[in-house]
């Protein structure tokens, strides 16, 4: 697709997205809201896994200290829940950019298990200075307000906050990706043997790519701490890093628009198919969210190993191919003269 067409796109989805809150109840409203944060979490998972190639198991451990240091600054401090998002961002793409440093020695299925005891142990670490975390307990907030309660309710701000910050990110994840940066991961992904023929520098390059994506799961997990109103180690639990990889697999690996749709089904697929089935049984209700991800799961990895934005893009080039396609000699041959 041409640069202008991405940009027209890109608008088009914006000026929807601004109009939803005003056609939509506060409840859908922050379940929006939620789709967003969700997008968030998976297009940095989506840098790590769908561009640099190194899987990660444990992205919820990073959510949940976004979402602390959120909620330690609101509580203790009195900061602005505005000004500690970007300092959540900070302190976890520090944290990612340590942690990426030992595990440039590994790889694979070693990589992926070292990311699971992070993502298993980081609840259970969080809940030990209690002083500070509130321990078992958590940390409960005050809600988020508007400054304008007349004109916009509390929902539609915190939407647009999230619709801002999810904004930004993006743009920054595509200005990131289409320059060296992004063709370096890329290459790494692609093979480091061959990337390192060229140049590159396969160390600087996969910390930088931990770093980016551990900041970018602290943004979405400040703005969870402050969706939910209440933060607590055992609202991250290792189940958490597993939907937002399936989140990325479904909506589509290695693409922005992938990210996107990733969160949306995150958020409204285990919602929709649990109210759906709730009339019939309610065993099968609870049992609908997990069952749904798995089956569309498994359809994406047998048909389209893309994800859901492979999918559209694909019919997107075949549609224009057909627009576009020159008529052959035999479409414009004129039938002979009636005699």
């Amino acid at each position: 697709m041409p640069s202008w067409q991405r940009l027209a796109a890109a608008g088009l989805v914006l000026l929807v997205a601004l109009g939803l809150p005003f056609v939509a109840t506060g409840f859908q409203t922050l379940e929006l809201s939620y789709a967003l944060i969700f997008a968030i979490a998976i297009l940095g998972l989506n840098i790590l896994t769908g561009f640099s190639g190194q899987i990660s198991l444990g992205h919820g451990a990073f959510i949940a200290i976004g979402a602390f240091v959120m909620a330690i600054g609101v509580h203790l401090y009195n900061i602005n829940y505005l000004a500690t998002i970007p300092v959540a961002g900070v302190v976890c793409g520090v944290l990612g950019f340590a942690i990426g440093v030992p595990a440039l020695r590994l790889e694979g299925i070693y990589l992926a298990l070292a990311t699971f005891a992070l993502g298993v142990a980081t609840p259970n670490i969080l809940k030990k200075p209690t002083n500070i975390t509130g321990g078992v307990k958590g940390i409960i907030l005050p809600p988020a307000t508007s400054p304008v309660p007349d004109q916009v309710s509390d929902e539609q701000y915190f939407y647009f906050v999230c619709l801002l910050v999810a904004a930004i990110l993006f743009f920054l994840a595509w200005s990131i990706l289409r320059g060296r940066t992004g063709r370096a991961w890329r290459a790494i992904r692609d093979g480091e043997l061959a990337a390192t023929s060229f140049g590159i520098n396969i160390a600087s390059y996969k910390t930088l790519a931990f770093a980016v994506s551990a900041a970018y799961a602290g943004v979405a997990g400040a703005l969870y701490g402050i969706a939910t109103g209440f933060v607590s180690a055992d609202a991250y639990p290792f189940q958490l890093s597993i939907a937002l990889l399936v989140g990325a697999i479904i909506g589509g690996i290695a693409s922005l628009e992938g990210a996107l749709i990733g969160g949306l089904l995150s958020e409204f697929l285990p919602i929709y198919s649990q109210q759906l089935l709730f009339p019939i049984s309610k065993q099968l209700a609870n049992a609908a969210p997990g069952a749904t991800q798995g089956l569309l799961l498994l359809a994406i990895m047998f048909l389209a190993r893309d994800g859901i934005a492979g999918v559209l893009r694909s019919g997107y080039l075949r549609l224009r191919l057909r627009l576009t396609r020159e008529p052959s000699p035999v479409d414009t041959k004129q039938p002979p003269p009636a005699v």
